[in-house]
């Protein structure tokens, strides 16, 4: 087959490349691209480790063809959040202990994003119904749905307290002679 000229925004830059037509998305985003945090983990949409946004809405990358994400606009793991701006939900991964090995760790981010984009406030019903496509094998997903309920909780990104001033601390202090 001839390839195929496709044009993709991922995680705000254009990227236009030429792909076999039966080239995956999850294989453009990993190999074509360098975007590694999206993970290969089953090739069946089984275990949900490669999920991303497409558009705005998690879809398994391992079922999507590079061709028909053409002019879409796709977030992955590493567009969510910065090391020094972490996404609310993966502050409250690191926060609550979401992960243990981090295989899963991307896919329960982005399906727990859309999830929260959808509904800003879910029952912990509905936090184990939406993530009933990604599986772990290490946490139980305890800590998991309970670091997505905390990051329902959490103040939207830009609304946070202000830093504190120079000079005030910046933790409370507390106990004797405080």
């Amino acid at each position: 087959m001839a390839p195929v000229r496709v044009s993709l925004d991922v995680n705000g830059t254009t990227y236009e490349r030429e792909v076999e037509p039966r080239l995956l998305l999850v294989h453009f985003l990993r190999d074509q691209l360098g975007l590694t945090g999206t993970h290969v983990g089953c090739d069946t949409s089984n275990c949900g480790a490669c999920t991303v946004h497409l558009d705005g809405v998690a879809v398994k990358s391992c079922t999507v063809l590079a061709v028909q994400a053409d002019g879409t606009k796709v977030t992955t793991i590493e567009g969510l959040g910065a090391v020094d701006d972490l996404h609310p939900v993966q502050e409250a991964f690191w926060e609550h202990h979401g992960l243990q090995c981090g295989y899963c760790t991307p896919g329960m981010i982005m399906a727990a994003a859309d999830l929260l984009q959808r509904n800003p406030d879910p029952s912990e019903q509905e936090v184990r119904e939406a993530l009933a496509g990604n599986l772990c094998r290490c946490t139980g997903y305890h800590n998991i749905v309970k670091a997505v309920l905390a990051a329902a909780k959490a103040p939207a990104r830009g609304d946070a307290a202000p830093p504190p001033s120079p000079g005030e601390p910046t933790v409370p202090v507390t106990g004797v002679g405080a």
